[in-house]
């Protein structure tokens, strides 16, 4: 069975990253870089609907090169965390579960990007997903100037412990860059 997708607008990336921007001035430049990207394949952005950090930064580019951006976000977390102006859809829900249900049910692939912990709470959920059947849309995790590495060690070594099998490591696509990750969205074909 392949990944389909109708038409590249109606096709859309769920992008998770840090609601910071990070030390590294590159991080926001990565970000930026993303949205713009996304935009120019005419996809459609999802993502936490925050307005700081490399999240605002990706979407406020989607924005601006014409991106149709959906934001999803828990109503407490709206005090401390702004949403972007300017977004076309807006879904406020309860909890944080909630949000990343939506996320799950709105996108047709996941692209993790640099953040913190909740950018890795969120590539779990969905690689677990993918692991146990929940869904089969593809998860491509960004390793841009090496900020995985340590994690990938760690999931090198859960493998060899027979913590995680070769195929679940596998399932989660390893990139050194956006373009690479973008051009995996376009190939992607599910494994069994």
């Amino acid at each position: 069975m392949g990944f389909e997708k109708t038409t590249a607008e109606s096709f859309a990336i769920c992008v998770f990253c840090g609601s910071r921007l990070g030390h590294d001035a590159d991080w926001a430049s990565i970000a930026s870089a993303t949205g713009h990207a996304i935009a120019q394949r005419q996809w459609r952005l999802v993502y936490g609907a925050g307005r700081w950090g490399l999240m605002g930064t990706v979407a406020q580019a989607a924005l601006e090169s014409g991106a149709h951006v959906t934001g999803i976000i828990p109503e407490y977390l709206i005090k401390i965390e702004p949403v972007l102006p300017g977004i076309h859809h807006l879904e406020i829900v309860q909890t944080m579960i909630e949000r990343k249900m939506r996320m799950m049910t709105l996108s047709d692939a996941f692209l993790v990007l640099p953040g913190g912990i909740g950018t890795l709470e969120e590539l779990f959920e969905v690689w677990t997903g993918l692991q146990t059947h929940a869904h089969d849309k593809p998860v491509v995790l960004v390793n841009v100037k090496g900020y995985y590495d340590a994690l990938l060690g760690f999931i090198k070594k859960a493998t060899q412990e027979g913590f995680l099998t070769p195929s679940q490591k596998d399932r989660l696509v390893v990139t050194a860059s956006v373009q690479e990750a973008l051009d995996c969205f376009e190939a992607f074909v599910p494994r069994p």
